[in-house]
């Protein structure tokens, strides 16, 4: 075992396969997204998932300050779709997506799409735990999963 730092730590967890979720929310009728792989069940009754944003994140506000979002869980032909969402300031002009009654996008073609409700914000190190109920749900069966390991898609 080695002592831990900040760069053997990231490295270590880059070890750990994740899927990938763009994780959305309006404000004013303007799209907010976020390409996010800290995403995990945490209860099925009642039906519960988080996800966390770093505090030095530039929508860090945005979604601190919404009480809905939209989870969506990228298929394997949508690296294009989190690499935008990756970046500080996403566009939303070639994004193929449905709004939702809350007024929130979900992106078409994902594997899944989750409707929340923003139950509990928590502060944990250096990022923002978001927990929220899960309202309504679409699946598709058909696709496969975007899927990231070792600090690259695979």
């Amino acid at each position: 075992m080695k002592k831990i730092n900040k760069n053997y730590f990231k490295k270590t967890l880059s070890k750990f396969v994740t899927g990938i979720t763009v994780v959305a929310t309006n404000k004013n009728s303007i799209y907010y997204g976020k390409t996010i792989n800290s995403f995990s069940s945490l209860s099925l009754s009642p039906p519960l998932v988080l996800f966390s944003l770093d505090i030095k994140s530039s929508q860090l506000n945005i979604f601190k300050n919404s009480n809905t979002v939209s989870i969506n869980i990228l298929s394997k032909n949508q690296k294009n779709i989190s690499d935008n969402f990756a970046k500080k300031n996403p566009d939303w002009n070639n994004i193929d997506y449905n709004i939702l009654k809350n007024g929130n996008p979900i992106i078409k073609n994902c594997l899944s799409n989750l409707d929340c409700k923003i139950t509990n914000k928590i502060k944990k190190g250096d990022h923002i735990i978001f927990i929220c109920e899960v309202i309504n749900v679409s699946i598709n069966y058909k696709l496969k999963p975007l899927i990231y390991f070792n600090s690259r898609y695979i």
